[in-house]
């Protein structure tokens, strides 16, 4: 009877093990490019959505709030900055007056991030810690850095 429930996991243990799981699955089909074709978005974002859970150590509960925060925040953070490279393209056939509002129209979009970014941070702060906050800062870089090194390693 002992043996048994050592061989049972805590929901919390399962949640996690589980999440590894599926961000190294997650992350091995990302790189499996077939014939020259994109890398399945979808694909792509579980590995993403494994890879800060377990990073940040996102609970359960955490979870299913952080997320619709997190989703929201990055397709807005997102856009603005797909209009931000909008606004750099075509500037040797632009006129001074209008390169001059083009800067203009990017510092607003940046107080814009800024602020979406102050925002966001009191929201998630209502669901995870403050350490995790400042280890999510970080992650999207590390996950990009993870990509490209497996992605390295593929070609290798």
């Amino acid at each position: 009877m002992d043996r048994r429930r050592n061989l049972v996991l805590n929901p919390m243990k399962a949640l996690k093990i589980y999440l590894l799981l599926l961000f190294m699955a997650a992350s091995s089909l990302a790189f499996a490019q077939r014939n020259g074709q994109p890398v399945d978005p979808e694909r792509l974002q579980a590995a993403r959505i494994a890879y800060i859970t377990t990073r940040i150590s996102l609970k359960t509960e955490q979870a299913e709030k952080f997320w619709p925060l997190f989703n929201s925040f990055t397709e807005s953070r997102d856009a603005s900055m797909r209009t931000m490279g909008d606004l750099s393209r075509g500037v040797e056939s632009m006129s001074e007056e209008e390169a001059k509002s083009r800067i203009q129209q990017k510092l607003q979009i940046q107080q814009k991030l800024v602020q979406d970014e102050k925002t966001f941070v009191a929201e998630a702060a209502k669901v995870l810690t403050y350490k995790q906050l400042l280890l999510l800062q970080n992650i999207a870089k590390d996950f990009n850095r993870h990509l490209y090194e497996r992605q390295r390693e593929r070609g290798n």
